[in-house]
């Protein structure tokens, strides 16, 4: 059985990587992308991170100021640039490319 979903994980307020995951509810594709999400974190961001959970389905207007327009969408908002990385987060290489923890020519090695 999977976490629920909380509303903000991993409280750092002085964090340098700042995440916000939008999901749809607590569906499981949205329990997978939280779970892989955080332990991606943990693995490579150890007390360094602050992820936001945003729930669509109870603050649908929140999609627009990221444009969202998939679900799960994971932004990160720190450090600038803000990336977009979309899907349950499955592919680890993947994220880390998208959160520019590593690069891409290394993950073609």
């Amino acid at each position: 059985m999977q976490p629920k979903l909380k509303r903000i994980t991993q409280k750092v307020p002085t964090a340098k990587w700042q995440l916000r995951l939008y999901v749809a509810g607590q569906t499981t594709k949205s329990l997978q992308a939280f779970a892989n999400l955080k332990r991606i974190c943990e693995e490579h961001l150890p007390g360094e991170y602050h992820i936001e959970i945003v729930d669509l389905l109870e603050n649908p207007q929140l999609a627009k100021g990221d444009q969202i327009f998939a679900l799960p969408t994971l932004v990160r908002r720190l450090p600038e640039p803000m990336r977009k990385i979309i899907g349950d987060l499955s592919n680890t290489e993947k994220v880390l490319v998208g959160l520019d923890l590593k690069s891409h020519q290394s993950s073609l090695a």
